[in-house]
C-alpha cells in the first residue's frame, strides 16, 4: 500500500504563517499561536526535497504525551489540540490540522537551547575527544563514544536562525539571560530529561540527550515550550542494541543522514529528494518511537 503523500507547507486559505522554522508552520492568532507540524525533514541544516509521511503528527502527538506526563515539573505551552475549540477561521481546515497541529499559549522564549546529556555522543563526544571537556564541563578520562556520563549534564547552546546551534557553557548562558533564570532552566532541563529517561528506560529505549526550549509568561512564570522529548529533539537508541564505542543505532532520521553520505552530497545546494525506501525506513522508526514510548497507535 503506498504512503500518502507528506505534508511539505501548511496551506490555509487566506491565512499565512507568521514564521516557519524547518518543520513547523505558525500562525499567530493574537493571543495564542498555532503550530503545524509539518512533515518536512532537515539534515545537515538542509530541508531536503522529499518529507517524511506522519512525522509531523508523531512530533505533536509524543509532544502531547509528555506535555501531560511533565506537568508536575513544569507548566507548558499547550492549550488544545482540538480542532474544533480553534478559532472559527481553523475549523474548515481540520483535515490538514487534525493531528499535527496545537493551539499554544504566548511566551517571551528564552534564547538558549537547554540540552541535557546522559550519553557521550554527537557535539559533546567531539568535543570530549579534542579537550575532555563538554561545554566547560570537566569529564573522566577514557570515556568512549555513547558510554554513560557519571551523571547528566546541562551544556546550553545559542539558538541559530541557520546553520548549528553553537554549545556554550553554563557561565556564557548565564551573561546572556542571567545567573538566577539560568540556574532555574538547569534544573528543570535535568529533571526533565531524568524523567524522560526513566520512562524511556520502561520502554526498552535509552535516552541519550534531548533538548528543552523555555518561554516566559508575562508575569514570568517558566513554562516548556515548542516540543518535548521527540526524536527531533532527542537521541533515542533501542537498549537492545547498545553497544558503546561507537555511534548506536537511533529512532530518528539516522536513515536519512546514511543515504545522504552513502550518495556523497557536498551539504549545500541543491538539496536531493530521497528513494521511497528511505522515507519509508524513516517514517517506519518515528513511528516505532511513538508506539513504543506511548504504548499507542498514531492518531
Amino acid at each position: 500500500m503506498p504512503l500518502a503523500a507528506p505534508l511539505l507547507e501548511t496551506r490555509l486559505s487566506g491565512l499565512a504563517p507568521h514564521r516557519q522554522g524547518k518543520v513547523r508552520d505558525i500562525f499567530d492568532l493574537g493571543d495564542s499561536l498555532l503550530m503545524v507540524a509539518t512533515d518536512r525533514i532537515s539534515a545537515f541544516d538542509y530541508v531536503l526535497g522529499s518529507g517524511i509521511p506522519d512525522k509531523g503528527k508523531v512530533l505533536t502527538q509524543l509532544s502531547a504525551f509528555w506535555f501531560e506526563k511533565t506537568t508536575g515539573i513544569v507548566p507548558n505551552h499547550l492549550q488544545t489540540m482540538d480542532v474544533r475549540e480553534y478559532p472559527r477561521e481553523m475549523r474548515p481546515h481540520a483535515d490538514i490540522l487534525a493531528g499535527r497541529s496545537m493551539l499554544v499559549r504566548k511566551t517571551n522564549p528564552v534564547p538558549i537551547e537547554c540540552v541535557a546529556r546522559g550519553y557521550l555522543s554527537g557535539s559533546g563526544w567531539k568535543e570530549y575527544q579534542t579537550n575532555g571537556e563538554v561545554c566547560g564541563i570537566a569529564l573522566p578520562s577514557g570515556l568512549r563514544e555513547s558510554d554513560p556520563l557519571p551523571e547528566p549534564i546541562f551544556t546550553p547552546a545559542t539558538k541559530a536562525a541557520t546553520g548549528h546551534d553553537i554549545n556554550i557553557s553554563e557561565a556564557e548562558a548565564s551573561e546572556l539571560v542571567g545567573r538566577d533564570l539560568i540556574q532555574r532552566l538547569r534544573n528543570l532541563t535535568i529533571e526533565l530529561y531524568q524523567f524522560g529517561a526513566a520512562h524511556a528506560a520502561s520502554c526498552g529505549i535509552i535516552l541519550a540527550d534531548t533538548k528543552f526550549e523555555f518561554g516566559l509568561t508575562a508575569t514570568n512564570e517558566i513554562i516548556l515550550i515548542d516540543e518535548a522529548l521527540t526524536p527531533d529533539s532527542s537521541r533515542y537508541w533501542p537498549q537492545d542494541q547498545y553497544a558503546p564505542g561507537g555511534p548506536q543505532p537511533s529512532f530518528d532520521k539516522q536513515y536519512v543522514r546514511d543515504y545522504l553520505e552513502q550518495i556523497r552530497w557536498n551539504k549545500q545546494p541543491p538539496v536531493p529528494s530521497l528513494p521511497d525506501e528511505v522515507v519509508a525506513r524513516t517514517r517506519q522508526k518515528y513511528i516505532e518511537a511513538y508506539r513504543r514510548l506511548t504504548g499507542k497507535e498514531l492518531a
